[in-house]
């Protein structure tokens, strides 16, 4: 069989899904798009349907948007599509292994890390934080566990000193559905090539929540700007000033490391806000923003944060 004759069927949410649902419309029979319901977003709470629907309205695919996936009528409209390939990009739920078990030459997903390291629903974020030097793309056949199963294909990619999550998002996801564009005809043809993972070079990458944004003054500068990084756009890189709040952006480590402590504001410079880290580092901040007010430059802020200021609690 040709890929162009493949029945699929694509799950997925966000926009890093999205190059992954135009490669599998333009190379196979996609039969339908499976997606999140439309959640309330933005101030005004407004229902917002996921980028993966958006998208596929725009192509004219039929979209289901089920509540629960665990239940007899999931089953049996999926069953229905008689689908021979079940690709899964970012969709946000565990499909159980009844859906699992439906098409005909398995179900797989296009995971943004290089498996079996950063298992989980934030690799992107993780590598960052984590300051890798690389991270990567693996398909992957789907199995019960989380992102267990064997290794398709895989392709490996640098991670830059100014990457955030965000930047590195979008260019893994190009880089996602050119992988699955030349592993779909090889699972098509039924000679693609399974690599079981090593469960002993495993590494999990968990959710992030609010607090995984809190900048820790006492790390060396490089892991500061990588948490920054890596939590840009969500949570976004926090700490406190005077008691307030303060979100900062475009971090970069920089020379000038003072002797003070950790969270000290060396100097407000043409180079941004410089903050002490520890072990004798420096980062600087090329933007800020204040509660209640927009995203500035931070070489605006330098009355209101004057060199000296303790940063952090």
């Amino acid at each position: 069989m040709t890929a162009a004759r493949l029945r699929t069927v694509f799950f997925g949410s966000p926009a890093f899904a999205v190059p992954c649902l135009r490669a599998v419309a333009a190379q196979t029979d996609l039969r339908a798009v499976v997606s999140q319901p439309d959640r309330p977003a933005g101030r005004g709470q407004a229902p917002t349907s996921p980028a993966v629907k958006q998208e596929a309205q725009a192509l004219g695919l039929p979209v289901l948007q089920p509540e629960k996936v665990r239940t007899p009528e999931t089953a049996a409209a999926l069953a229905a599509l008689q689908a021979d390939l079940f690709v899964v990009v970012a969709y946000g739920r565990i499909l159980p292994q009844g859906l699992l078990d439906l098409p005909r030459l398995g179900p797989y997903n296009v995971h943004a890390s290089l498996l079996p390291k950063l298992r989980g629903a934030a690799p992107i974020q993780w590598a960052v934080i984590r300051g890798l030097a690389e991270t990567g793309v693996s398909i992957m056949r789907m199995e019960a566990g989380l992102d267990t199963g064997p290794v398709a294909a895989a392709r490996a990619l640098p991670i830059a000193d100014h990457d955030t999550a965000g930047t590195l998002s979008a260019t893994l996801s190009r880089l996602g559905a050119e992988l699955l564009v030349d592993t779909l005809p090889a699972i098509a043809g039924g000679t693609v090539q399974l690599r079981p993972q090593d469960d002993g070079l495993a590494t999990l990458a968990p959710p992030l929540t609010k607090t995984d944004g809190l900048l820790r003054w006492d790390e060396a500068a490089r892991l500061v700007s990588a948490r920054a990084r890596g939590v840009d756009p969500w949570p976004g890189a926090t700490t406190t000033c005077n008691g307030e709040p303060l979100k900062l952006f475009s971090p970069r480590v920089v020379a000038g490391g003072a002797d003070g402590a950790p969270g000290t504001v060396v100097d407000v410079d043409q180079r941004g806000l410089v903050v002490q880290c520890g072990g004798g580092t420096a980062v600087a901040f090329a933007e800020l923003q204040f509660p209640g007010r927009r995203r500035m430059p931070a070489g605006l802020a330098r009355e209101r944060i004057p060199r000296g200021t303790i940063l952090g609690s």
